[in-house]
């Protein structure tokens, strides 16, 4: 057997599950409607419903344990899924001779944890799965690379994204060192560096990783695969981000079709979905609409996850957006100060998401003149960004307009002045095309260049100078 067929003959089964749910049932029958999948589904969570019901899951064995969790886990009944993740644990601890089948257990719990916004116990979990595979299989074994992925996919969502680049790095060192770079198993690692580059605010790179693996992913998943549909969301959400909004909006309503008629037009599971064709609705100027997508996420996710979870705080944060940028401040308010609340208690003070809640909240006070509020949620929310992302990243420069906004209505000149290049002997020419439209936009150009030159010691040059200075004056 050659190269490709060890490999494949080895990766991970449960990780091809867990991708939208049963990938082999779809790989087999890809050119069959996506019904196929849906009924095939519904027909074995009915039967694991009626197995546990029948008989105790004590009698179970692990392995079957896990093979029910899974159903639930690919549908997102995670509580259902996580009694016999739990139960599937134990069998494993208590049987002789496996610490395979322990290892394996561990990292499914662990991707649970993760969806229930359990991220502490998640990273716990899978760390501790991952040393017991290392304890069993050779350094550069592909499991060790799926248990990776799971790793970065955990850090990134607490907003470690040094951490989420090196455990990345490393299952891909892995991979590369069994596959061919053409080879299928590959692309769901080049999208998890994608998404991994678009949250840093890599998106160049970013677009060439999804579109280096779409090709892969639609020959290999099909283009109805709840996979493939997944992956143009991410896209759409870049596009998004970048202004390419026509684009970013085809994306989502292919993605919307194919999620929509496999979970039905009301799951939680297509909130992230909805949320991105919100915020395409707010570009484009639709509040009303980019609101009730937002409210319909919220309520769906707020129902099957609870309002503790962190993408709870995400759609509170989006909806606060929307509403401050509607001038309807009154609703605003519980919504912003919600998403604090929230993503302080599931993802920590010092996370990018929780930054961007006070963002919002910070915007909201000065729209409402309590400006004493504002600004130390202006200062804790750059803080943060700055410790986690370069200066250019987009979530810092929208942080710093609404501290020149700050600034402008309590005429904190020099404040604005200091939003200049780190680098002090930087020429006023050098600045980015952004500060330089936010200045204009907040009216401080002008005092900008005047405070500029005193920032610098008088070390500008005399054309970058207002006039009264070159006079002497």
């Amino acid at each position: 057997m050659g190269l490709r067929g060890k490999a494949r003959g080895i990766r991970p089964v449960w990780v091809v599950e867990m991708r939208g749910g049963v990938k082999y049932i779809f790989q087999r029958q890809r050119n069959r409607r996506v019904a196929v999948f849906v009924c095939v589904l519904t027909f074995l969570g009915t039967v694991a419903a009626q197995t546990l019901s029948a008989q105790s899951t004590g009698n179970c064995s692990s392995n079957a344990l896990r093979a029910m969790s899974r159903l639930y886990m690919a549908y997102g009944d995670y509580a259902k899924a996580q009694m016999l993740s739990e139960q599937a644990l134990a069998a494993a601890k208590n049987a002789d001779d496996n610490a395979a089948e322990k290892s394996a257990c561990l990292i499914d719990l662990a991707w649970l944890y993760k969806n229930q916004g359990r991220l502490a116990d998640a990273e716990k979990t899978c760390v501790a799965g991952l040393e017991l595979q290392q304890s069993l299989y050779y350094k550069d074994h592909p499991y060790i690379a799926y248990t990776l992925r799971i790793l970065s996919s955990i850090y990134q969502q607490q907003g470690s994204f040094r951490q989420a680049q090196a455990a990345l790095d490393n299952a891909l060192a892995i991979m590369n060192k069994c596959h061919l770079p053409d080879d299928p198993v590959l692309a769901p690692f080049k999208v998890d560096s994608a998404r991994l580059l678009a949250a840093q605010g890599k998106f160049t790179q970013a677009e060439q990783y999804y579109l280096a693996a779409m090709k892969t992913i639609n020959d290999t998943y099909g283009p109805d695969h709840l996979y493939t549909a997944g992956v143009l969301a991410n896209i759409a959400q870049l596009y998004t981000q970048q202004g390419r909004l026509d684009e970013a909006d085809q994306l989502i309503n292919q993605a919307l079709a194919i999620q929509e008629k496999v979970y039905g037009p009301d799951h939680h599971l297509v909130a992230a979905s909805w949320l991105t064709k919100a915020r395409i609705c707010q570009a484009k100027g639709d509040y009303s609409q980019a609101q009730m997508l937002a409210e319909k996420a919220l309520a769906v996710v707020e129902k099957r996850l609870g309002n503790t979870h962190p993408m709870t705080g995400e759609i509170l944060t989006a909806l606060g957006e929307f509403y401050v940028d509607d001038g309807l401040f009154d609703q605003a308010q519980p919504a912003c100060l919600r998403a604090v609340e929230v993503l302080e208690k599931s993802l920590g003070p010092d996370s990018d998401s929780t930054a961007m809640a006070m963002n919002n909240l910070a915007r909201l006070y000065i729209h409402q003149g309590k400006y004493d509020q504002a600004a130390p949620l202006c200062e804790r929310a750059i803080k943060t960004l700055e410790n986690v992302f370069d200066r250019d990243h987009p979530n810092v420069i929208k942080v710093q307009q609404t501290m020149a906004q700050l600034h402008r209505k309590t005429g904190g000149t020099l404040q604005v002045a200091k939003l200049a290049p780190a680098n002090p002997g930087a020429p006023l020419n050098a600045l980015s095309n952004y500060r330089n439209w936010l200045l204009k936009q907040t009216g401080l150009l002008r005092l900008f260049q005047q405070y500029q030159f005193i920032l610098l010691g008088g070390r500008a040059s005399a054309k970058d100078l207002p006039s009264h200075h070159n006079a002497g004056v």
